[in-house]
Formats: structure tokens, C-alpha cells, sequence
């Protein structure tokens, strides 16, 4: 007897083939029978039409951070209402284990570390995951059986040099004995199931003591030794970040990519390719990387978001204005000085030409301050302003631009939330994307749900994108979309039996109306441990989300059911080699 009958509906199956209309049945976690409509002889316990509804296979994406979230949030909210059954993480060298037994502050560490980089709610990190863990298979162990999505996660550089050297992991460089250990450790944790090595050297990442993060200080030998190791076990993967991934990559940057990936013989994925009109020479040199691999007996994937995320910024609180060459001393210091520099009319001059430095990168663009929208205000000063967009407010004032934003800011003691509006919204830039997603190295996501919460919300890129697909802009067919977000990050993974509607494979399916399908505007919520808040956004049209065969969603509302998997390497993966 078949556990469920999905009758009628028009199967988008994830290979890119077009869709066909058919009853498919679900036994035991897995697809037992397609057919054509009325044509399964088998009883089902439960069944429903899906007439004039899609049914694909469930979304996977291939870079967040829900490493902490799944232990307070199972359903990995907003992924999971948004079609999304398998997620990767681990990423960008950051994860909670493995943690050393000898050095109990070191999960302190780690908290503030992942609180500062990745815009996670401390509280919620301290109350929220029960810390329980040293190995890295014991983290695993930690999430098996509770969690609502599939997921499988990185070993974070960063952990392992934690493990290692204690402190000296910042600014130090390992023994001969350490970097042995180092690899010791990581060969366990792929043993246990860990997807592989991660890394950055990102400019950008600073733990919580606003130092460098300790894998920023890795040597070339360092990374070359641990991606060996990487290409030594069954079902693993690379994925690194440098700062050349914000803006274009540097000679060496490039060499680094392209000697990881064949010293492992596994993909290498990084993100993110930010795509835009007006920098015409970022695309082709960003893809220099996969070129070469190529040639080298590597691979190197770019992931690139399909959409526009939303994300705010303050003045008051870190985000990514911090991260613009030179301000981040400015917006570190207490907020009366803060608000004092902002208002000295030399500061912002400064201010503003290091904002539109080569060396700010992709940073540039978020100093068009005219562009912003007010978005919540906490004076009476500011009544009326939510909604506006700076320009048209500073022309009435007879300021310029960003004058205007610090003094609007200042009212409300630096907590106004600020809406850019992306410039690089034009035709041109769409028409560049949808050419650049064409390439065999190039991979839509980027996500990066579970961290920043409450200043992006990229989680929802996949309704948002289907939706414009079929009734937006429509750069590609539905059946290419579906295969974007399925089937192409499943490959690159190398995921067993996960990212089509076939026989056999696992049930990891999303039901969902091609009429409605969307996502709402991001929201901000205060539903985190500690009462933290984070931005989420509705899922639009999605009627049903099955993980290994269960309903996990219905109508956009958990059904409580657990029944993710925690995917481990070569159990769960296979290898795709390079070589």
C-alpha cells in the first residue's frame, strides 16, 4: 500500500526535461510509482489532486548557516516554507565543531565568533543549541533525529586551527606536529560525515574580538595540505571564500582556487558572483578561476544569487557599511562619538571617498545614499519618513544625501532602519545574468539563511525566483529553473538519489501553484531564543513540502513532523571527481 497519492498533478521532474502530468505515489520515504493520470492500481492510505498544481523536486540549497538554528528551529524556517528539503552547511570556514575538551571557553569563543561574521543572535546561541559536543561526529550525532530538512555540513577551518592551537590559531602559524593534528582531526570528521573542508580568507571575517579569524592566517602549504586530505575520502566536497569574492580576484587568489581544487580533485564552490551592468569585467574575471581548474584537474563553481536580496542597514548596529574601508573604525566607536564624527562635514567627506575607492569593491554601491528608503523610525522627528527615499527628502532639506541620512539617523539615537534600493536592478544587468547562468560553472545560491537575520533575508530566492520565471521577467523556462535548484547543486554534491522526481529516489518534493508562487516581503520578527529578532518572509503558492516522504509543510504552517536527514559523506554522497 502506498503512504500517499498525489494525483493529477504536472511533474516538473528536475533534469530540465519538459513537464508531463501524472500520479506519483510515495511508499517508505521514497517515490514507489509515476504513472499516468489513473492509471495506479495501488491502494493509498492518504491521496490528493493536484490538478493544475507543479510538482517538483524539493529545492537544495547550496550555501547557508543553520549549523545553530536546526537545534531551536527543526524546520530551518523560512528554507523549508519555501520548497527547500536539503541545505549545505558548514560554510565559509565557520563551524560549532569540533570544539577541544581541554579548553571549555573555546564554545565561547566560537559563539562570539559566529555572532560577529555571521550576524547571529549571541542569546541565541547561548540558549538555543545545548553545546554538547567536542568531536565533530558528535555535533552531527547532536541533530540526527530532529531536524525537518535534509542536511549535511563542511568541516570549518576555522574550527579545526581552534582545536589545534588555542589562541595562537590567530595570527599564528601551526608545527609541523600541529597542521599533523590539524589533519588527524579533519580526517575524523570526514569519517563521521563531515562534507568536506571549508575555509575563507576573506578580508571581511573578523571573530569577536575583531580580530582576524584564524583561518585568514593559513598559509598556502596549510590549505594545499588540508584539500589532499579532502580528495582522500568518498563524497567530498571544497568550498572557500577570499576577498577577491566580493569585488574580482587577485593573481594569487586565482592560483590558490585552482591549486585546492586539483590537490583535491573535488569541486570548489565559492560565492558570491555578484552580477552587475555596470561592471562589466567582474564576470569574466571571476570565471578565470573555473578556466583554469579545468585545465588543471579541478573545478571551480560560482554561486550567484537569482534575485535581489533584501537587507537592511543601520548606522547603529554592524552590517555591511561596517565593512567599507575605513568606516568600520567610525561606526565601532560609542554612539555619541558615532553620532558626533558622522556629523563633522570633513568625516563624511572622507567617509565617502573611501566608499568610492577601487579598494571598496563591491561596497561601492552601497554609498549612493540617495538611494535608501527610511525604513522604521523611534522619533517624533522622524513621523512620516518610513517609506521615503533619502533623496527626495534631502532636496526638500537642502542637504546632500548622506547629511540628510546621519541626521535622520541621529533622531533615533542611530537605530533607523535603512532600506537600499539595489542599483543594478536595469535590463541590462538581467540580461547579463541570465547569460552568465548559462555557464557550466556557474550554480544559483548563496543564501546564506541562518546568518545575518535580521539584515538579509536571502532564504526565499527560490519562490522568488520561480515566480518571476513564470510570470516576471521570464529569463528561463520553468523546467530549467526547477533543474537550477535541484538537480544541478544535487550533482555538484554528488547527493544520492536526492534532486529528481524518479523512481526510487527519496520523496523530497514540493507541491505548488505556478498561478501564486512568490515570496512575501521580508518582515522583521522577534521569534529567535532570547526574543532576538530576525527578518522572515511568507511562502506564496507553496501548498506542500514532503521530506523523505512526509509532509513537513502545509499551506506555509510546520506540521511538526521531523523527518530530515542528516546527510554524511560517502554514506549520503558520492564522489564527483575533477580528475
Amino acid at each position: 500500500m502506498l503512504d500517499h497519492l498525489i494525483k493529477g498533478a504536472t511533474v516538473v521532474d528536475g533534469t530540465g526535461a519538459p513537464s508531463y502530468t501524472a500520479d506519483v505515489g510515495i511508499r517508505d520515504g521514497r517515490i514507489a510509482v509515476i504513472a499516468e493520470p489513473g492509471a495506479v492500481a495501488e491502494e493509498a492510505r492518504t491521496s490528493e489532486d493536484a490538478t493544475g498544481l507543479v510538482l517538483a523536486p524539493g529545492f537544495v540549497d547550496p550555501h547557508t548557516h543553520y549549523d545553530a538554528q536546526l537545534f531551536w528551529d527543526p524546520y530551518a524556517t523560512p528554507s523549508l516554507n519555501h520548497g527547500v528539503t536539503t541545505v549545505a552547511g558548514g560554510n565559509c570556514g565557520f563551524t560549532l565543531a569540533p570544539l577541544n575538551p581541554e579548553r571549555p571557553e573555546d564554545a565561547d569563543y566560537t559563539r562570539r565568533m559566529m555572532s560577529k561574521v555571521e550576524g547571529m543572535s549571541l542569546v541565541a546561541l547561548e540558549e538555543g543549541a545545548p553545546w554538547n559536543w567536542h568531536t565533530f561526529g558528535e555535533y552531527l550525532d547532536a541533530l540526527e533525529g530532529r531536524i525537518a530538512v535534509n542536511a549535511g555540513f563542511m568541516v570549518g577551518h576555522c574550527a579545526l586551527r581552534r582545536y589545534v592551537m588555542g589562541a595562537d590559531a590567530v595570527g599564528g602559524q601551526p608545527t609541523a606536529e600541529q597542521l599533523e593534528e590539524m589533519l588527524r582531526l579533519l580526517h575524523e570528521s570526514m569519517n563521521a560525515g563531515a562534507w568536506g573542508l571549508s575555509t575563507t580568507q576573506s578580508s571581511t571575517h573578523s571573530d569577536g574580538d575583531g580580530q582576524p579569524v584564524a583561518s585568514r592566517h593559513a598559509k598556502p602549504a596549510e590549505l594545499l595540505a588540508l584539500s589532499k586530505a579532502v580528495g582522500e575520502h568518498e563524497g567530498t566536497q571544497l568550498e572557500a571564500i577570499v576577498a577577491g569574492c566580493l569585488d574580482q580576484f587577485s593573481d594569487d587568489e586565482i592560483d590558490l582556487f585552482v591549486e585546492m581544487s586539483a590537490a583535491a580533485g573535488r569541486p570548489l564552490n565559492w560565492n558570491v558572483l555578484t552580477i552587475d551592468a555596470a561592471v562589466p569585467e567582474r564576470v569574466p574575471r571571476q570565471l578565470v578561476p573555473s578556466e583554469r581548474a579545468r585545465k588543471a584537474g579541478g573545478r571551480i563553481v560560482a554561486l550567484t544569487m537569482p534575485i535581489l536580496t533584501p537587507m537592511n542597514m543601520s548606522l547603529g548596529t554592524f552590517c555591511a557599511l561596517n565593512l567599507i574601508p575605513g568606516w568600520g573604525d567610525i561606526l565601532g566607536l560609542p554612539v555619541p562619538e558615532r553620532i558626533a564624527k558622522l556629523r563633522d562635514p570633513d568625516v563624511r567627506a572622507e567617509m565617502l571617498r573611501r566608499a568610492d575607492s577601487k579598494e571598496a569593491g563591491v561596497f561601492r554601491r552601497l554609498a549612493n545614499f540617495g538611494r535608501y528608503v527610511i525604513g522604521d523610525t523611534y522619533s517624533k522627528e522622524n513621523e512620516g519618513l518610513t517609506g521615503r527615499v533619502v533623496k527626495d527628502i534631502a532636496a526638500e532639506r537642502g542637504q546632500d544625501a548622506f547629511q540628510c541620512l546621519v541626521e535622520i539617523c541621529a533622531n533615533d539615537d542611530l537605530r533607523t532602519v535603512l532600506w537600499p534600493m539595489p542599483s543594478d536592478n536595469d535590463p541590462a544587468s538581467w540580461a547579463l545574468r541570465q547569460e552568465t547562468w548559462q555557464h557550466e560553472d556557474v550554480m544559483l545560491g548563496g543564501s546564506d539563511a541562518g546568518a545575518h537575520l535580521d539584515r538579509m533575508c536571502g532564504a526565499p530566492y527560490t519562490t522568488r525566483f520561480i515566480g518571476d520565471c513564470l510570470r516576471g521577467r521570464k529569463l528561463v523556462p520553468l523546467e530549467q529553473a526547477v533543474k537550477m535548484l535541484t538537480d544541478d547543486p544535487a550533482q555538484l554534491f554528488g547527493l544520492r538519489e536526492r534532486g529528481r522526481i524518479a523512481e526510487g529516489w527519496h520523496a523530497d518534493l514540493v507541491l505548488f501553484d505556478p498561478e501564486r508562487i512568490e515570496a512575501g516581503q521580508a518582515t522583521l520578527v522577534h521569534d529567535l531564543p532570547g526574543d532576538s529578532p530576525r527578518l522572515d518572509s511568507k511562502a506564496i503558492g507553496i501548498n506542500v513540502v514532503w521530506v523523505n516522504g512526509v509532509e513537513a509543510i502545509r499551506d506555509d504552517v510546520v506540521t511538526g513532523a521531523v523527518p530530515g536527514k542528516v546527510l554524511r559523506s560517502g554514506r549520503d554522497t558520492r564522489t564527483v571527481s575533477t580528475r
